[in-house]
């Protein structure tokens, strides 16, 4: 292989087999439960870097199945979105997500900067309720629970939801373990088709643990519960801010 062979295809690792193809990817039935809830304000202004700044005391947290993902297959994912405003433009800030999917969490790391790290995380339906649980390395870290389909929301509201902005910052270590890329990037999801949203009575706990500290924003109070099913497009996002090109600034 020569240089210019590698310059003209190189794109993601391993070189001779990529863990993942270029974007954009589609989602086919991508679903969501959401749990918003009220948290510690203190420990969420910790959890949110500048220049973000904090918009509200109200995190999400999330389940994700995804069982139609071009180029990924068939995963599901958890976490939390933290709310956030950059230049006064509200969005949400992507602190932390747990997965069971190799392509997806190298994707979603080296593309975007989403804080992906590997877990078991399951979204099911359980008689007359929809459960949510995620595991790491088999410890019970969160439990969620909704109504099923309990009563229905706007489509338009929700399409309108989903496209909001969300950041992620984004870390690229150098060969010496500094960092060689460190943004704040802003994506936000294209081509929305909302196919079902609910709400209902929902409920979260949050356990401690030290690789998945998602507990170290405690759960107050459950403010709402949401339940979508959609398809959508996730496009190449933006660097917004560049952290190294400012260092000193």
């Amino acid at each position: 292989m020569t240089e210019d062979e590698i310059r003209a295809t190189a794109y993601a690792m391993p070189v001779s087999s990529p863990a993942y193809p270029k974007p954009p990817f589609r989602f086919v039935n991508r679903e969501f439960v959401i749990i918003a809830y009220r948290t510690d304000p203190e420990a969420l202004a910790k959890a949110i870097p500048a220049p973000l700044l904090s918009a509200d005391q109200i995190v999400k947290y999330e389940f994700i199945k995804m069982p139609d993902s071009s180029g990924l297959g068939d995963y599901t994912e958890s976490g939390q979105v933290l709310p956030v405003r950059y230049q006064d433009v509200p969005g949400g800030f992507t602190h932390a997500m747990y997965l069971d999917s190799e392509a997806g969490i190298a994707s979603g790391r080296e593309l975007w900067g989403f804080p992906k790290m590997f877990a078991q995380p399951k979204l099911e339906v359980r008689n007359d309720a929809i459960v949510g649980t995620l595991d790491y390395n088999g410890v019970r870290v969160a439990t969620a629970t909704m109504a099923y389909k309990y009563k229905t929301l706007d489509h338009d509201k929700v399409a309108d939801f989903l496209t909001t902005p969300t950041f992620l910052l984004k870390v690229l270590p150098h060969v010496d373990g500094t960092a060689r890329v460190c943004e704040l990037v802003r994506y936000a999801p294209q081509d929305v088709v909302v196919k079902g949203a609910w709400t209902g009575p929902g409920s979260l706990e949050l356990h401690p643990h030290c690789l998945a500290p998602v507990a170290k924003l405690p759960v107050l109070e459950v403010v709402s519960a949401t339940h979508i099913l959609a398809d959508l497009t996730l496009a190449p996002g933006e660097v917004v801010h560049d952290y190294l090109a400012t260092a000193g600034g």
